[in-house]
């Protein structure tokens, strides 16, 4: 998979699938989830009538995979040819999920971020952090890159094995003055706020991915300019949307737009350069069908 994973396609083929979806392209129900005492299995079918690509992905997540020494997340991405029905390809899907997720971060930080990103910070230090920091470093330059996650030797072990890392003893001290924010946690409560926050940086939240569940200070997303990848799934999956609507911080309107619509055109991106931008990505199924098919179109190289 990360051979014909190419990852210098996987940016302009995310932001084809995200303009497909917000575009009604896409056809792509809610995810099922199953929760088990110790994680959670999803399924996410999808059909890209743009792409020509019909599929699912089976996933499973289990956060304390790590004192096992197995990956958190773990899939099997299932393609179909969309004319006949007929099974094309079942591929494990654990990488594309990783790289997809940090593929569709960096379209947001290109179409919603500040003109200028030097400073970048990662608020965890996992496979997140790591796919974020290698992804969101094609084709940008950053002057700083700093790291924190709440066990020091974690992020101490990511700033050597990164070139060009700080592990900081805060989440604070990395956040603060950052332009990008990448916020890969499994966190169930707050661990980036408000005042941390420089105005105008963009801040990538890409964990907490249930309804109990969120990252951000709600006090954060009422003040900035809220993106998602989807409305639907953010309304119905995303704690840090749900709990500060349930707490009265702002109402469905708040949503400023999905990130396809604003790569389609159909709507504005950010308003201003001063103005904070939160991009909550829950991860969606035509995003994994575009990231196999690349697989699938290599598979002969």
């Amino acid at each position: 998979m990360r051979r014909l994973l190419r990852l210098e396609e996987l940016e302009a083929a995310m932001e084809r699938a995200l303009a497909s979806y917000s575009s009604g392209r896409v056809t792509q129900p809610l995810r099922p989830v199953i929760e088990a005492a110790e994680g959670l299995l999803a399924a996410m079918p999808a059909l890209n009538r743009d792409a020509g690509q019909m599929g699912a992905k089976l996933v499973s997540v289990y956060p304390g995979n790590a004192s096992r020494g197995l990956p958190s997340h773990q899939a099997v991405i299932v393609l179909f040819d969309a004319g006949t029905g007929q099974p094309l390809a079942a591929m494990d899907g654990r990488y594309i999920t990783e790289m997809r997720t940090a593929a569709v971060s960096a379209v947001s930080l290109k179409w919603l971020g500040p003109e200028a990103v030097k400073v970048l910070a990662l608020v965890g230090s996992g496979v997140q952090a790591r796919s974020h920091l290698e992804m969101l470093r094609r084709g940008r330059n950053f002057d700083e890159i700093r790291c924190w996650s709440p066990r020091k030797e974690s992020r101490e072990w990511f700033a050597r094995e990164h070139r060009g890392v700080r592990a900081c003893e805060s989440a604070e001290e990395a956040v603060r003055g950052a332009d990008a924010i990448v916020v890969a946690t499994q966190a169930r409560e707050p661990v980036l706020r408000a005042g941390w926050v420089k105005e105008g940086a963009h801040v990538m939240a890409v964990g907490a991915c249930r309804p109990n569940e969120r990252e951000l200070d709600p006090e954060l997303v009422a003040s900035a300019e809220l993106y998602v990848d989807s409305r639907e799934s953010a309304l119905r999956e995303s704690g840090d949307v749900i709990l500060a609507m349930r707490e009265g911080w702002f109402g469905e309107d708040h949503i400023r737009a999905e990130l396809g619509e604003v790569v389609a055109g159909i709507r504005p991106g950010r308003s201003g350069e001063n103005r904070t931008t939160v991009f909550k990505s829950l991860g969606l199924a035509c995003e994994d069908l575009g990231a196999a098919g690349l697989v699938w179109a290599a598979r002969g190289t």
